[in-house]
């Protein structure tokens, strides 16, 4: 091992008090993809775009590599429910998909024949394997354009159902109307008490020079 991984390892594992073996893969990963893109890692700007497939140790171990964050809008969130991971160049708008080889488990009780259990040879194997052993790789292009992806930080727009605010160019056009996702019937939650929130507002005593409160909801321009 490294002392660059160990490095890495040591900051991951801060993260959540233990280091486990999808810390490592995340790591090792993040590592690989920087070589392969030719991109110095962690990197200080935000050139490099990462698209995990799961969250959880592994994203961290991938964010503690590379230094994309969902809060810096470098690492994004498709949850496939795999240890797999997508980086981005986007000044090249090159990409490259890595995953786990299928044998990776298996393989990795050879190189930890210290190992008292599976989950240790995981961890100590995930670290000294070789990437051609580890990580199956990838050339891909993202079904959406980066430019989309990354879109523009400091625009926002309303939703013309749920009046709530729309930022980074995520607004659905329906005709003549902007929508929020969930208005457009991509949501991830249903409603089922929408007297709660005519209630919110009639408690709260809310009033604004730009806007007013009808019915529980607010129309007007609100910085």
């Amino acid at each position: 091992m490294t002392k660059r991984l160990e490095e890495f390892l040591e900051q991951s594992a801060a993260h959540h008090r233990h280091l486990c073996p999808r810390q490592v893969l995340g790591v090792r990963m993040g590592l690989l993809a920087g070589r392969l893109l030719d991109i110095p890692i962690p990197q200080a700007k935000k050139r490099l775009l990462t698209i995990v497939e799961t969250d959880g140790c592994f994203a961290d171990g991938v964010s503690v590599a590379t230094n994309c964050w969902v809060g810096r809008r470098t690492l994004r969130v498709e949850d496939y429910g795999k240890v797999a991971a997508t980086f981005v160049d986007t000044k090249t708008e090159m990409a490259v998909r890595l995953f786990p080889n299928h044998h990776s488990r298996q393989l990795a009780a050879r190189f930890a024949p210290e190992a008292g259990n599976r989950w240790q040879g995981y961890l100590l194997g995930y670290q000294r394997m070789p990437d051609e052993l580890l990580f199956g790789v990838q050339s891909v292009k993202t079904a959406v354009p980066i430019a989309r992806i990354i879109s523009h930080a400091g625009k926002r727009v309303y939703c013309a159902i749920c009046e709530e605010e729309i930022i980074n160019e995520r607004e659905i056009r329906r005709g003549e109307f902007l929508l929020c996702r969930a208005c457009a019937g991509d949501s991830y939650y249903a409603v089922f008490d929408k007297g709660y929130e005519s209630q919110m507002y009639e408690f709260s005593g809310y009033s604004c020079d730009e806007g007013k409160v009808f019915d529980g909801h607010m129309s007007g321009n609100f910085a």
